[in-house]
């Protein structure tokens, strides 16, 4: 499923706009043949006379993998040097002064070591595309961060390296690469995934046909998705600018308190809310007197900062309201800035507080008339102890 997935039609983006284009390829586990794509893609485009290079590609010792790297002029990596371990990097520097008219990224999701100028290998990309460098990525669809909860709960895969849903709705183009999970399980067994040492325990773990299914839905779901937003956002264009802000439905709203455990897992359900209702999405946290800045511990500060942060890179506008009561602050936001769905966390406030309606999400419910309220429930609970 593609929004245009041929050599020709990625370059006659390229041509257009000074800001470099970004074409994505999605897959849902390794294997099934993204860096393959984008490097026949890569020689498509250089029998076009189109000036590509190959700025991080990892083969993972793939034969035929390795055989599309001939040919193609590739940017030497980098060696960093971080607690007496050397790693190879792609060289952000290099590839900008190459300045080429396409560069090939592989694996956008990836951490880059702390001495890197950037923290992940995706804004390496953004800080390509900022110079009008084009750019042609991969990743598999678990690393968005979104998806971190649900794939965790639904296949047991901790994900340990994401990147934001607004970096993929930035996209250009998307390309999902799908495949049939016994197709993708004949080319594990016969050694052209993994070594074969590692096929057995890939079978019992992530490969296993649930998981592989699983993963498969999402990837096929999030290309649709981001299909529609493509065909919602040339609707918007040719004059209905109501539905660019917002939609029939109005804005996403996610109310996060001064210390969640679970923020976390609010931010991401909001982000994918909106991607869904293709709208914008505000996250908004309301201080009141007790918890100023010189009042709430360290601790409580740190995360704040660490969750405003994360729904930053989430998408989300940011606001920081300040008042005695939240639920009223939260109402009144809403309603001045054509808010339509609320996502608020479920309280853990003391029994009597929530008999007596006091509770911020009962009031919310109470109160919230005209709005779609969603109270997110957490898986554990008793993780979240402050109200």
């Amino acid at each position: 499923m593609t929004r245009r997935s041929r050599a020709e039609d990625f370059l006659e983006m390229v041509e257009r706009g000074r800001r470099g284009r970004l074409k994505l390829y999605i897959g849902f586990a390794a294997g099934v043949g993204k860096t393959y794509r984008m490097l026949e893609e890569a020689h498509a485009l250089k029998r076009r006379g189109v000036d590509v290079v190959l700025g991080f590609i990892e083969p993972h010792d793939r034969k035929e993998t390795q055989a599309l790297v001939a040919g193609l002029e590739v940017v030497p990596r980098k060696a960093y040097t971080y607690r007496d371990v050397t790693v190879e990097e792609m060289d952000l520097d290099a590839v900008l002064a190459r300045r080429p008219q396409v560069a090939v990224v592989d694996e956008l999701a990836h951490t880059n070591l702390p001495v890197c100028r950037h923290r992940k290998r995706y804004q390496d990309v953004q800080e390509l595309l900022d110079a009008g460098i084009n750019v042609i990525g991969a990743f598999n669809v678990q690393h968005l961060e979104s998806l971190n909860d649900l794939v965790e709960r639904t296949t047991g895969v901790v994900v340990r390296e994401t990147l934001p849903d607004s970096f993929l709705k930035s996209a250009d183009q998307v390309v999902n690469l799908d495949l049939a999970v016994e197709d993708l399980h004949e080319r594990l067994k016969a050694g052209k995934i993994y070594a074969e040492d590692k096929v057995p325990r890939a079978l019992e773990r992530f490969f296993k046909g649930e998981n592989l299914s699983t993963l498969r839905e999402l990837a096929l779901r999030e290309v649709a998705e981001s299909l529609d937003r493509a065909t919602a956002g040339q609707s918007s264009r040719v004059g209905d600018e109501a539905q660019q802000k917002g939609g029939t439905s109005g804005r996403v709203l996610v109310a996060m308190s001064s210390y969640p455990p679970r923020a976390a897992t609010l931010l991401r359900r909001g982000s994918r809310m909106a991607g869904r209702l293709n709208t914008d999405w505000f996250v908004v946290y309301v201080e009141t007197p007790k918890e100023a800045p010189h009042l709430i511990d360290a601790e409580a500060q740190r995360h704040l900062l660490a969750n405003i942060e994360k729904a930053k890179e989430l998408g989300a506008e940011v606001v920081r309201l300040r008042a005695t009561d939240p639920v009223e602050a939260i109402l009144d936001f809403a309603r001045s800035h054509g808010v339509g769905l609320i996502m608020i966390g479920r309280s853990h406030q003391p029994w009597w507080k929530r008999l007596l309606g006091r509770a911020a999400d009962v009031r919310m419910l109470r109160e919230g008339e005209g709005f779609d309220i969603h109270v997110v429930a957490f898986d554990s609970p008793h993780e979240e102890k402050r109200p």
